[in-house]
């Protein structure tokens, strides 16, 4: 397949979990700790509980909060509530772009067909409601990285349904970083995935360039299996799109961009990427237009004051950006040409990220050949930077 002539890979193509996999996947020692995926009007309702029924993953303001009436909502009932979804274009958008999917499943041939829709001859697999899975604050590190190996077992069986076509981005947990290692190595000697990912968002309170995660740093590098960090719209864990709750239009505006440059600073400045110089980072799904003025902010502070704060950072905390991180362009994103000016083109990805609210899908491709990049431009941001990235050594076309 090729889209205009172009080959197409997404760096982050999102999938929709069935809301009963923990109790499929889940091994019988958690299965009491399990959340539960909630089904509602919305075909796209994300929402998952505790057993007790607390909303799982979400910010604790939406968990018992009484009715307008003295009620008690049901559960989850007051985060439709105060966050007004089923109001609005863009949700009833939603509802008519996706209604069919969630009809059929979400399965895997409902994946492939959105894939063929947007010219997409290979994608990697992130997650939904897994985003939401482990940013509870303090969880329990075994119940964390058993969830992370259910939620990783059921994407490989997702993705075997089309191979070549669909790769995993595995799911590893911040609580024990043992575990995180232990499940990063079963991602890609037993499983096959491409990358794992992480939130950006912190869950247990230790900065991504504590001495606590250099065993993990260390065993991706070995692996050579890159992180591709992901940010969501909301989070138990604090975050600081919390200053605009319950407007859910400013908590999205903020939370991605924002906490994946809260993310960049500690890996670039605070020397993660300067101790392991072969570990590939990319940020996605939270612009790309930024990053100049971030990268120029953080030399900036490291002119001014890195020989106090972290002097064995040997060179600006730019360069190590530029020689081990890819970003990602929305489709439709005009301001980008500035971070290609700024970065070259051999760093930017491609997604649609379909089939979340603010997806394109299914014309996203064809919006970014509406920007005014060039025919070497769309080649690499397409194709060569994504393979380069998780190293899939499919060529591309001529």
């Amino acid at each position: 397949m090729a889209k205009n002539g172009f080959k197409v890979m997404d760096s982050d193509m999102h999938i929709m979990e069935p809301p009963d996999l923990w109790q499929r996947y889940l091994e019988p020692e958690f299965q009491s700790r399990a959340p539960h995926g909630l089904l509602s009007e919305n075909v796209r309702d994300l929402r998952m509980v505790h057993p007790d029924g607390r909303l799982w993953g979400l910010p604790d303001a939406e968990n018992g909060v009484s009715g307008g009436n003295g009620s008690q909502a049901a559960p989850g009932e007051r985060y439709f509530e105060r966050n007004k979804f089923g109001r609005g274009h863009n949700y009833e958008s939603n509802q008519k772009t996706y209604r069919t999917s969630a009809e059929r499943g979400w399965t895997p041939d409902v994946q492939l067909e959105a894939m063929e829709a947007e010219g997409l001859d290979v994608a990697v697999m992130f997650p939904s409601r897994g985003l939401q899975t482990l940013v509870e604050p303090n969880m329990e590190p075994r119940l964390a990285a058993a969830l992370a190996r259910a939620y990783n077992n059921w994407l490989y069986d997702f993705c075997q349904e089309h191979p070549g076509r669909m790769y995993g981005s595995g799911m590893i947990s911040p609580f024990d970083v043992d575990s995180a290692i232990e499940e990063a190595e079963r991602c890609a000697k037993d499983l096959g995935f491409v990358s794992v990912f992480m939130r950006a968002n912190i869950a247990n309170g230790r900065n991504w360039y504590d001495a606590y995660y250099e065993p993990l740093w260390t065993a991706l590098e070995k692996l050579g299996l890159p992180v591709g960090w992901h940010e969501a719209s909301s989070s138990s864990c604090k975050q600081i799109s919390d200053n605009f709750e319950p407007n859910f239009m400013m908590r999205r505006m903020y939370a991605q961009p924002m906490e994946q440059m809260l993310a960049i600073a500690p890996i670039c400045v605070g020397g993660v990427l300067a101790r392991h110089p072969d570990l590939r980072m990319a940020f996605l799904e939270a612009n790309c237009s930024w990053a100049p003025w971030l990268l120029w902010r953080m030399d900036e502070g490291w002119e001014r004051e890195g020989d106090v704060w972290f002097p064995d950072l040997k060179e600006p905390p730019s360069t190590y950006f530029r020689r081990q991180c890819w970003i990602s362009i929305e489709p439709d994103e005009e301001p980008a040409r500035y971070a290609l000016d700024y970065l070259g083109n051999d760093k930017i990805v491609y997604s649609t990220d379909y089939p979340h609210g603010d997806s394109k899908f299914p014309y996203a491709t064809d919006q970014l050949f509406k920007l005014e990049l060039t025919d070497e431009d769309r080649r690499k941001i397409l194709w060569d930077n994504c393979a380069a990235f998780y190293q899939l050594g499919v060529p591309a076309a001529k």
